[in-house]
C-alpha cells in the first residue's frame, strides 16, 4: 500500500486581504467532503497574517489548537490571563476545553507573519483550559523532537489526545526514520522545503502524505526543509 498524497495545490485557499491562508482540511467557506480531517487530526491551516493585522478576539471549545510560528511573531492574549508573543520557531498550545477566548495579532508593522494553526480533537470534553509554549529555534537538525504527547514524556507538551506531534528541520541530504506501529496511523506535512519519502515519493512546501500501515518512514531532505509528522491514534 502505497502513502496517499495530498499536494500543495489541492489544499482550499483563501485571501482575505489581512490573511492568506491554504486549508490542508475542511474549514470556513472551504468544504471537501473528502478531505474533513484525518483520525484526530482536524486542521491544519498555513496562514499568512499581514503586518498590523490578526485574529480578533474570539471564542473557542473542546479543541486542542497548535500553532507553529515559521516567520514573523504572533501576540497572543486569551481569557486565562496569558500574554506572549510567539516567535519563529516556537510552538504554542491551548487546550480550549470548557471554553476560551483569544486573540491572535501580527505586532510587527513591516513583516507579515507566517504560520500553521493545527487543531485536534480531544479524547475529553469540558476539560479547564490550559496554555503551553515550547521552542525549538535552537533545535538540532537532523533528528525528530516530540512537541506534544498524551503523557507529556520526553518534556513534550500534553495534550488531551493519543497523538504524538513530532517536528524536524533537516539540511540538505539529510535523512531521518520513523517506524509507524500497529494500529497507529501517520500525516506527514512539509512545512518548508523539500523532501523524498522512501526514496521515490518528493514531497515540496505545502505538500502532505497519509500512511495506514504498519511502515519505517525514510525522509531526506533535498534542501533545507522543516516537517511536522503526527503520529495517530
Amino acid at each position: 500500500m502505497k502513502p496517499q498524497i495530498l499536494r500543495s495545490n489541492e489544499r482550499g485557499h483563501a485571501s482575505h486581504g489581512w490573511l492568506d491562508t491554504y486549508h490542508t482540511f475542511s474549514f470556513g467557506e472551504y468544504h471537501n467532503p473528502h478531505q474533513m480531517g484525518y483520525r484526530s487530526l482536524r486542521v491544519i491551516n498555513d496562514d499568512l497574517v499581514m503586518p498590523a493585522r490578526g485574529f480578533a478576539t474570539h471564542p473557542h471549545k473542546d479543541m486542542e489548537i497548535i500553532s507553529y510560528i515559521l516567520s514573523g511573531q504572533l501576540a497572543h492574549k486569551d481569557s486565562m490571563g496569558n500574554g506572549r508573543t510567539i516567535k519563529a520557531g516556537e510552538f504554542q498550545y491551548m487546550s480550549a476545553g470548557s471554553g476560551v477566548r483569544h486573540s491572535e495579532f501580527n505586532p510587527s508593522h513591516e513583516e507579515a507573519t507566517r504560520l500553521l494553526q493545527i487543531w485536534i480533537l480531544p479524547d475529553q470534553h469540558g476539560v479547564t483550559p490550559r496554555y503551553a509554549e515550547k521552542s525549538f529555534a535552537e533545535a538540532p537538525t537532523g533528528t525528530f523532537h516530540l512537541v506534544a504527547s498524551k503523557t507529556g514524556r520526553e518534556n513534550s507538551i500534553p495534550i488531551h489526545q493519543d497523538a504524538d506531534l513530532w517536528f524536524a528541520k533537516l539540511d540538505p541530504e539529510q535523512t531521518i526514520t520513523h517506524t509507524i506501529n500497529p494500529n497507529r496511523h501517520a500525516w506527514l506535512h512539509i512545512a518548508e522545503g523539500e523532501v523524498t519519502l522512501d526514496d521515490h515519493t518528493t514531497l515540496r512546501e505545502g505538500d502532505a502524505a497519509a500512511i495506514d500501515y504498519q511502515h519505517t518512514l525514510h525522509i531526506k531532505s533535498t534542501q533545507p526543509s522543516q516537517i511536522l509528522l503526527f503520529d495517530l491514534a
